[in-house]
């Protein structure tokens, strides 16, 4: 079984981060929604905003994660501990498969290699905070923090 450490102490950090992705996820698709207005929803036009390629229908997308990752970001639960996983995991699985459909008809995303190279440091990112900004009580903070300091009990 995964094992999360339990209130870690750079969780701010990560948090942060996590806000500071979500941040330029939305920048990224109101700036890309402003952009492309008006085109196809799945256009392979060439657009570009905040340096990478984007069409209406991947700004529209942009939009909607940047918003959930902010509000992940905000909570002090552990609702941002899971979004962040799961987030990550989405990052890193959708830039593996634009890369994969990069030249072909499939890109229905218009991504770029700048963009799936993004999706791929975005989606590390976010599984790194995930890992690390789970919440928990103060007792199995202090059992874990115990467990770090003595790995084998008795050991000593």
């Amino acid at each position: 079984m995964a094992h999360f450490p339990v209130n870690h102490p750079a969780r701010p950090l990560y948090r942060v981060l996590a806000g500071l992705v979500g941040l330029y996820i939305l920048l990224f698709g109101v700036w890309g929604t402003a952009e492309t207005w008006g085109e196809g929803l799945f256009d392979r036009g060439s657009h570009w905003a905040l340096g990478l390629r984007t069409n209406l229908a991947f700004s529209l997308v942009s939009v909607a994660f940047g918003i959930v990752l902010l509000i992940g970001a905000s909570r002090r639960t552990n609702l941002g501990h899971y979004m962040n996983l799961t987030a990550g995991a989405v990052f890193l699985v959708t830039g593996t498969l634009m890369m994969a459909v990069l030249q072909t008809p499939a890109n229905f995303l218009n991504f770029s290699m700048s963009t799936v190279i993004v999706s791929l440091l975005f989606g590390l990112v976010l599984l790194a905070t995930g890992l690390y900004d789970k919440v928990g009580p103060a007792d199995h903070a202090e059992a874990e923090d115990r467990r770090r300091r003595d790995p084998v009990p008795g050991s000593r």
